[in-house]
């Protein structure tokens, strides 16, 4: 991925616009983790796989020439309703069942094979284990899932390599909440919990995790999830596919024979697309996408490409765009990944939230009285100083200041409709209209109406050099006759060169 690394700056309501590509490298270093469901409507796919490792092996190994295979397998939480949780079920759950009376206790989780590249360790290990018998017909594959994606360590996965994690079973799985049935109400905590023994040890102590909690733990880790399921489930496993990134579903044949070709067909759908993902997005920022795939087409609003060849290279086109300024931090980031893969790219946002003239400041200016900070032609007070010009203190004798605010010596402050502070008038705001002038004398809702409407709706009339013949009329309701005249409705005509000498736009001619 390229680059991996880069710094945009941007002013609120900016939108700045950068390239990266992906490529599809040959030869690349995988892992696979194989994860079966051992309960006991999979005896016969354990009985065919026995000898999985080498086929599975030679198979990759024409793909890649780094390869490595690790083992582990789950059923479901030992506690009821989950499964027979009776004493005399404790050894062996499937007492009583005569098609297969003899099976191993039921258990969450076991970690069996760390990745290797010995296929004979694998096979090995695969011909050792026995199948169990849990009570309802869910499992518990989730558990197992995210504790294969968060024990790096004990699995063994490569920061260099393609991480696969196959997903075996015949049944649906149990999801978060279910947990709930067996009294278990502290929902997972997305950690590793095997002990020396590598078993999963919080089966019993934590609910199942949710979509979201595995979605977010395969992510952080880069892990490819495929769903080897049977038909009749595969539609279920197919919509998780929309609600965890980075998996895939194939159909899983009844006794598993056909698993090899499976994962070499998931192994190419993944290999064959390269998809964004966004970690970290500032609340702040908007991300646009235009995907420019192999076929040379620009797909807005598409952070995807499909139908790659090894070697090819999917470019993206990003556009970053700041809403707002994010407060005290300038600085932040965010990281574009390709889902599944280890490389990213690291997007570092500067904000530019200043002024131009801000770098000019005049602190304790003369034009601000000494008290307060001239920048940008507006005076900013120190504190408890205010006025345009800070010439007000807070707290100081205001009656000299107030008699500024009245309009005529007797006549309230601000005529009744606004705030004195520091010789100005602040005024009221009014749900009938605006309230203005330098003591908030004026308003544009208080003239006569007539039929509710004001200055009968001739407004707009007045405005364009007309005016009301005024005699008593002031509402501007005229009479259907000048006085003296025959009948007939009329406006008197103004000139511009009477309108001009009038101290309003609008005046009143009254002759």
């Amino acid at each position: 991925m390229t680059p991996q690394e880069i710094a945009v700056s941007l002013r609120p309501g900016d939108k700045t616009t950068f390239q990266l590509q992906v490529r599809q490298v040959e030869d690349y270093p995988v892992d696979l983790y194989y994860l079966m469901d051992l309960s006991l409507s999979m005896k016969d796919d354990l009985d065919n796989i026995r000898s999985l490792g080498t086929k599975l092996a030679e198979e990759m190994r024409k793909l890649t020439s780094n390869f490595r295979l690790g083992f582990g397998s789950f059923v479901d939480k030992n506690i009821s309703p989950f499964s027979y949780t009776a004493p005399r079920y404790q050894t062996n759950p499937c007492i009583g069942y005569k098609l297969f009376p003899n099976c191993v206790p039921s258990f969450g989780f076991r970690h069996l094979l760390p990745l290797t590249d010995r296929v004979d360790s694998f096979n090995e290990e695969v011909r050792k284990q026995r199948v169990s018998r849990n009570r309802d017909a869910p499992e518990g594959g989730f558990d197992a899932v995210l504790q294969a994606a968060v024990c790096k360590e004990k699995i063994g996965w490569r920061k260099d390599a393609l991480h696969l994690l196959v997903f075996t079973t015949d049944d649906v799985p149990h999801i978060a909440l279910d947990g709930k049935l067996g009294g278990l109400v502290q929902p997972h905590d997305g950690q590793c919990h095997l002990n020396e023994a590598n078993e999963y040890t919080a089966s019993s102590q934590m609910d199942y995790p949710s979509l979201a909690l595995l979605g977010e733990k395969l992510a952080e880790n880069n892990i490819n999830l495929i769903f080897a399921v049977t038909k009749n489930h595969y539609m279920l496993y197919k919509n998780f596919t929309a609600l965890i990134p980075g998996t895939t579903v194939e159909i899983l044949h009844g006794d598993s024979k056909n698993i090899i070709q499976l994962i070499i067909n998931a192994y190419n759908s993944i290999r064959s697309k390269v998809e964004l993902s966004v970690w970290d997005q500032p609340e702040d920022l908007n991300l646009f996408f235009t995907a420019t795939c192999q076929d040379g087409v620009s797909y807005p609003n598409q952070r995807k490409c499909e139908g790659l060849k090894i070697g090819d290279t999917a470019s993206f086109e990003v556009s970053v765009e700041a809403r707002s300024c994010p407060g005290k931090h300038t600085e932040q980031m965010f990281t574009l990944r390709p889902v599944g893969f280890r490389d990213s790219l690291e997007v570092r946002v500067t904000y530019n939230c200043k002024c131009g003239c801000s770098a000019g400041l005049e602190q304790d200016s003369p034009r601000c009285s000494g008290n307060g900070t001239y920048v940008c032609g507006l005076c900013e007070c120190n504190p408890s100083y205010l006025g345009t010009r800070c010439e007000c203190q807070e707290g100081e004798n205001q009656s000299g200041y107030q008699n500024l605010c009245r309009e005529a010596e007797g006549k309230p402050l601000c005529s009744g409709r606004g705030e004195c502070s520091c010789s100005q008038c602040s005024c009221f705001e009014s749900e009938f209209g605006k309230i203005y002038g330098p003591f908030c004398e004026c308003d544009n809702f208080s003239c006569a109406r007539n039929k509710g409407v004001l200055c009968s709706d001739l407004y707009e009339i007045l405005k364009d050099k007309t005016a009301c013949w005024e005699a008593t009329w002031r509402t501007c309701v005229v009479p259907r006759s000048k006085p003296g005249s025959g009948n007939g409705a009329f406006l008197l005509p103004v000139l511009t060169a009477q309108i001009s000498f009038s101290e309003t736009p609008y005046a009143t001619i009254q002759q």
